[in-house]
């Protein structure tokens, strides 16, 4: 088994390959040609172009991660000494949340953990926003934190400052379950661990990781990270986003894949873009989770969208009135801009919005009225 695991590392840090890839070669391996890691690195450079299909740069790639394997050796006896578990794809110990959400493109094919592993078949719910939150997305963070510990519910979170910490540490007072999802190799969060020791030892917190373990904190890996931490997440909640950076990125990467998104429903004047995502499809909730209720006809509102702007060209603000949508001008012109059936020209100083399949004569109508 050990063995094994010194293989699986060397597969899951290979250089230049694509999580896809790797996965796909795995299953390669054990399910079609049924034979295991030792056994595939034994074979001919000729067997590997025949049975496998690899080409000369996997092949050399895969025989200069070969030549790693006594540090992995060496790597991995380290780690289980000091109470490190390692977690390969085809464990039963694997989370299947992860592997559902994130199927073979992006599930990762070994974690590092350290805590209750068992936390990983928890009901997981992942509360998610802004480094910068103000008052009032905390306040809702701490509430969704505190009642899903009040329900069992197993804490997701990436620990970075703003909504991320406030969930990870309202858990914890709470003595709920947590899982803290690194943004950087597990080996080097020596400081992380003599803070949440207790909370580990108590079998509350399982501590996390995807990368190499001694791969120090990184922006790439802080942004890399967000996505194991919703595909961790039976429910995902948003207490702030901004209309660019992790959390909108990863709440339209998880719209697109048909995730339900739960969004804090903003008050008009918070500066923030929680409106946009509900407009993306993101189901808006109170400052206690539950949700709330849609304008009427809000559902059909790239619909109505549609029907004022054909035969005509119209300003963001233009359309708002026309449709009596209240929602900030500025963000409705970035979601009108990102809508598949509009295209945005320029009238003067103004942008102005026209239906795709229509030629409009600009000229005749005057932004300015």
């Amino acid at each position: 088994m050990q063995t094994d695991l010194v293989y699986w590392m060397l597969f899951a840090h290979l250089s230049r390959w694509t999580t896809l890839k790797t996965n796909k070669l795995i299953v390669r391996i054990i399910h079609n040609q049924k034979i295991t890691f030792e056994e595939f690195f034994s074979l001919s450079h000729n067997e590997w172009l025949e049975i496998f299909k690899l080409d000369n740069t996997e092949i050399n790639d895969l025989e200069l991660a070969k030549k790693e394997l006594p540090n992995y050796s060496f790597l991995l006896e380290d780690m289980l000494s000091q109470g490190y578990e390692l977690i390969p794809f085809n464990s039963r110990d694997y989370p299947e949340i992860l592997k559902d959400n994130l199927k073979l493109k992006f599930a990762p094919p070994l974690i590092y953990i350290k805590g209750n592993k068992s936390l990983l078949h928890d009901d997981t719910i992942a509360i998610v926003g802004s480094r910068d939150a103000d008052n009032q997305s905390l306040e809702f963070t701490k509430n969704i934190a505190s009642k899903a510990t009040k329900e069992y519910k197993c804490v997701v979170s990436g620990g970075a400052k703003g909504v991320d910490q406030a969930a990870l540490e309202e858990s914890v007072k709470a003595k709920g379950h947590s899982i803290l999802v690194l943004p950087q190799g597990i080996l080097t969060f020596s400081s992380g661990m003599k803070k949440y020791y207790k909370d580990i030892i108590d079998g509350n917190l399982l501590i996390l990781s995807t990368f190499f373990p001694k791969a120090g904190w990184s922006t790439g890996l802080a942004m890399g990270r967000n996505k194991y931490i919703y595909g961790l997440s039976k429910e995902i909640y948003v207490a702030q986003s901004d209309s660019k950076g992790g959390t909108w990125s990863g709440v339209l990467e998880g719209l697109k894949a048909q995730r339900t998104i739960y969004i804090r429903n903003p008050e008009n004047t918070q500066n923030n873009a929680n409106d946009l995502l509900i407009l993306k499809g993101g189901i808006p909730v109170n400052m206690n989770g539950n949700l709330t209720e849609l304008k009427k006809g809000e559902t059909a509102l790239d619909e109505k969208i549609m029907n004022a702007i054909k035969g005509v060209a119209l300003t963001a603000a233009q359309i708002k009135e026309k449709i009596n949508y209240d929602i900030d001008t500025r963000k409705f012109s970035l979601y009108l801009s990102g809508l598949p059936f509009v295209k945005k020209e320029k009238k003067g100083s103004s942008n102005v919005f026209i239906y795709k399949n229509e030629n409009i004569q600009l000229s005749l109508f005057d932004t300015n009225s």
